[in-house]
């Protein structure tokens, strides 16, 4: 079968019930297409014309992907979407096998057939999905996306949470098309962020599912779909009451939903997105170390884009690691900031960090307004902040590191902002990715991240307030060092 690698781009192959159409990238079971990533058929072409041979796991990440950084679990999940979509398994049927310690081979034959007249796309049955297609790779969200795509079939309602920035919508693309061929009647994104009424939601869907208006929602009932809720943190209530509605009418139904806050819908699980790995200070030994971070990965993927032939040296590594440090691993911060490498060259740019908003100004764009600069994602979570929610989010911001309920109490509260009311609006601004809470030793601290909180501290600025609040900061952080006779460190007390 080795005579399989030589294949011409019009080239058909054949194997069990299907067709694959090289030139076009399609593979066909009699007239019905294979909803499939690209990554996947890269990968599958691989096999299928090395069929019987063992392929390394290192040498198909290599071919399929030749410039990237990626983690062996990616193409796990690829593999899988792969055996998921030919059915692999079924009626005694295999293609795909992991030969353990070795790699992975294509064990049922194959066949080239001659290409004949070329499929049109126009006569086969149209893709059932609205998906945008990827211009760059997804990076450092492997173990999320495979976590996403196994869970989500089985517990249908799944919220990807994050602060703006974090890469909410990109991971939930990604897992919409691997599970493209796993519901028979589509994937479908849905984007709220464009629409302020809620009376309009439903009506959306509608128009987004491209069916005639005055078409009600048990149109769903019986189709097995996946839905992509994407932005829906401005209209919370509403999308809670659909989302719930749906899954009641349509029990093949799967919903995913982005949201810098959770619905707190019945049957809903909630996943945080976390930032990018930023490496420690102890990992700058060589490149090949730093490069397996997703942050560092991610700076240098988009620096490449921009300035072809960029290598990263070893004396850049700190440069780069403080500058994804200081941008908190966000990726849009990291892609903003990559793009203004060639402006700036990496001194440049890390030296720029502490006017980041005026810095991070130029993304795509292709892209929504929210997430065309760093400042515009940070608007869209404040501007929908209740007036008391924005005081206290600008109050805290005084707070150069991690605090407790007492310490944000004892510096921000007031006659309106009652110890118990305080610490509900603190609650709310980590419901709403503004704020993260841990436990730490059986206590809860909150933290900020440093683009969040300096954006807070430039409102607080802009009110008037930042000495009053710095002032009673200064004398809180006095009190309690009085009280407790342990010096703080320095870097909360300059």
């Amino acid at each position: 079968m080795n005579s399989l690698r030589a294949l011409n781009s019009e080239a058909v192959l054949r194997f069990g019930p299907y067709a694959f159409h090289l030139q076009q990238r399609l593979i066909l079971e009699g007239d019905r297409p294979l909803r499939m990533g690209g990554r996947a058929l890269d990968i599958l072409q691989v096999l299928v014309e090395r069929a019987g041979e063992v392929v390394s796991k290192d040498e198909l990440i290599a071919q399929v992907w030749p410039t990237s950084v990626v983690e062996e679990i990616n193409l796990r999940v690829h593999i899988a979407a792969l055996r998921r979509a030919l059915g692999d398994g079924q009626n005694g049927q295999r293609y795909i096998v992991n030969i353990p310690q070795r790699g992975y081979s294509f064990v049922a034959p194959v066949e080239q057939v001659p290409a004949g007249m070329l499929v049109l796309f126009e006569t086969v049955q149209r893709h059932q999905h609205n998906l945008p297609a990827r211009l760059t790779p997804v990076t450092g969200r492997d173990s999320i996306v495979g976590s996403l795509v196994r869970q989500l079939p089985v517990r249908r309602l799944m919220t990807l949470a994050g602060p703006g920035g974090i890469g909410k919508t990109t991971v939930a693309l990604r897992v919409a098309e691997l599970l493209l061929q796993h519901y028979e009647d589509g994937v479908w994104l849905v984007d709220f962020a464009a629409i302020d009424d809620p009376a309009r939601v439903a009506d959306h869907l509608i128009q987004t599912l491209e069916l005639e208006v005055g078409t009600t929602l048990n149109v769903l009932a019986n189709r097995h779909t996946l839905l992509v809720f994407d932005n829906c943190e401005h209209l919370l209530e509403r999308c809670r009451t659909l989302v719930e509605d749906l899954l009641i009418l349509a029990p093949r139904l799967s919903i995913l939903v982005t949201s810098r806050e959770p619905l707190q819908a019945v049957g809903e699980t909630v996943q945080r997105l976390a930032s990018l790995a930023v490496p420690p200070a102890s990992a700058l030994h060589s490149v090949a170390e730093a490069m397996g971070y997703s942050a560092v990965q991610l700076f240098v993927s988009r620096a490449r884009a921009r300035q072809q032939g960029i290598a990263l040296r070893e004396q850049d590594l700190k440069a780069v690691r403080e500058i994804c440090r200081r941008l908190d691993g966000l990726p849009l911060a990291i892609e903003l900031a990559a793009g203004q490498i060639d402006a700036l060259a990496l001194v440049g740019l890390q030296a720029q960090l502490d006017n980041c908003f005026q810095l991070l100004t130029q993304g795509r764009r292709t892209a929504v307004p929210r997430h065309q600069t760093l400042k515009a994602a940070l608007d869209w979570s404040y501007e929908r902040l209740g007036e008391r929610e924005q005081t206290v989010l600008q109050r805290l911001s005084v707070f150069k590191m991690s605090f407790t309920l007492d310490a944000a109490i004892g510096v921000s509260s007031c006659a309106v902002l009652k110890p118990d009311l305080l610490a509900a609006l603190v609650e709310r601004l980590v419901a709403k990715s503004l704020l993260s809470k841990d436990q730490v030793n059986g206590t809860s601290r909150y933290c900020f991240l440093n683009t969040t909180r300096r954006y807070a501290l430039e409102k607080l600025e802009m009110s008037g307030q930042q000495r009053v609040f710095e002032r009673r900061f200064s004398h809180y952080i006095s009190r309690v060092r009085r009280a407790s006779g342990v010096p703080l460190p320095m870097e909360l007390v300059e």
